[in-house]
Parts: C-alpha cells; sequence; structure tokens
C-alpha cells in the first residue's frame, strides 16, 4: 500500500516468459499489493511462469483478444480485487518497473488521477533504441492529438499507465477496441469525463524480445488514432455522438 492506497500491477502479456520474471523481480514490492497476469493465449510458458515466481492472479484466455482486450481482463480483474490504484507494467521490459512507486504516489497523493510514463519526456526514446520512423510518427500523431483533444501531453502511446480506480465509475472500457487503438480510447475517455493526466519521464529499451507492431498495424493504429482524436472533438461539441464517450451514470 502506499498512503492507505491498495496498489495493483497488472501484465498484459503474450509470449512473455523471457523478459517476465526480470519484470517482476524488479517491482517495488514495499507498496505492491498484488499483481494480474492477463495470458492473451501465449503460445510459451508465460502463464506457468508467472504462477512459478509468485504472480497472485493468472488469468489464461482460450483464444487471442487482442491487446484491447487482455487491458479489459487486467483492468477489470484489478476493480474486482479492490485496488485503489491501479498499474500496468508491460513483461518484455521495455519499461523499468522502478517507476512504480513514483507513478503511484503521485496518485495516493491527490497531484493526478492518472500517471503516463512517457518516453519523449528527456530523450529516453531516441536515447533506448526507438526507430527513427517510430519517434517521428509519435510526435505527429501526439501533435494532432494534442490539437484535437486540447491537451498537452508529451505522447500518448506510452504503454506505461497508473490508474486511480475511481476512474473506472466513470468510463467504460468495455466500449473499447480490443486492438492497439484501445490505449488511445482510454486515454480520450479519461479527458472526456473531466480527469487530468500527468507525466514523468521514463527511458526505455528496444531489443528483440521487446514487443512491437509491424508497419502495416502501425499504420492502421494511426489511422484509428486519429480517427479517435477527431470522435472526441466532435462529441466535445455535441455534433455527434460516440459509445465510447458515453459516461456511466
Amino acid at each position: 500500500m502506499i498512503d492507505g492506497k491498495k496498489v495493483v500491477v497488472v501484465f498484459p502479456a503474450y509470449n512473455a516468459a523471457k523478459t517476465l520474471e526480470k519484470t517482476y523481480k524488479e517491482l517495488p514490492f514495499d507498496i505492491v499489493d498484488e499483481t494480474i497476469l492477463v495470458d492473451d493465449a501465449s503460445k510459451d510458458d508465460t502463464a506457468g511462469l508467472a504462477k512459478r515466481i509468485g504472480v497472485n492472479h493468472v488469468i489464461v484466455h482460450d483464444n487471442n483478444r487482442g491487446y484491447g482486450g487482455n487491458q479489459k481482463s487486467c483492468y477489470n480483474k484489478a476493480v474486482e480485487i479492490g485496488a485503489d490504484i491501479v498499474i500496468m507494467v508491460h513483461p518484455d521490459y521495455q519499461y523499468t518497473p522502478l517507476l512504480v512507486k513514483s507513478m503511484c504516489s503521485i496518485i495516493a497523493n491527490g497531484v493526478f488521477p492518472a500517471v503516463y510514463a512517457s518516453r519523449i519526456l528527456g530523450k529516453g526514446a531516441l536515447k533506448g533504441g526507438m526507430p527513427w520512423y517510430k519517434y517521428v510518427a509519435n510526435r505527429i500523431l501526439t501533435l494532432f492529438q494534442n490539437i484535437l483533444i486540447n491537451q498537452k501531453l508529451s505522447e500518448y502511446h506510452t504503454g506505461y499507465r497508473a490508474f486511480d480506480t475511481r476512474i473506472f465509475d466513470k468510463i467504460d472500457i468495455e466500449k473499447n477496441s480490443d486492438d492497439f487503438v484501445f490505449d488511445n480510447q482510454m486515454t480520450a475517455q479519461v479527458f472526456f469525463a473531466g480527469f487530468e493526466i500527468g507525466e514523468v519521464t521514463c527511458p526505455t529499451k528496444y531489443f528483440d524480445d521487446a514487443s512491437s507492431i509491424n508497419l502495416k498495424r502501425s499504420s492502421i493504429y494511426g489511422l484509428g488514432v486519429l480517427l479517435v482524436s477527431i470522435q472526441y472533438r466532435l462529441a466535445k461539441w455535441g455534433v455527434s455522438k460516440f459509445g465510447i464517450f458515453e459516461l456511466k451514470k
């Protein structure tokens, strides 16, 4: 716990057996109360390894539901077991778990209800080996998103995120995609519901065992991101209604 808040770490996992244990061992267990791993029908021993190293809750999807579908299972389970703060850590060791305590502290102290670890603040992305085309695409997409959503995040595409679970009382993540665009839909939902998002700078590592998507999937993702931002603006103007921006009562 941190300041009386129950902290739960969630791992959305797919073929993460090579890097999971290293990631898990860096968690600050002096504040982390429970851990959840959702195995999205991996072809390796991700689920078995998770159980052996001590992950508290291991959920295995019978079929691959996609990155967004994985996160839905992660967050729903975290809320079910009474988390006050839930933080998503990718088990591929691309992001250091050493920032968990800092990110959770910001939420626990009421500074921000959500905190993202940004690879773009500072020089973490390029220094860590992010391909130049991904860096350029990240910057262009983030510019358009900030304009359309009227925010000033340094990036919308990090997979290292922490939330006060009261956010889930307002937004409905089940209406989001099961694919990679889920992240951006959820971010737009958080802003639409009136919450703010803080950021901390984060180093990152790109290597063979780190997860990544190919150019074709990246292009589809980019178009989806732009569509979400346009939908957000139209919904804010009251021009159109979209299911993902219907708040819970």
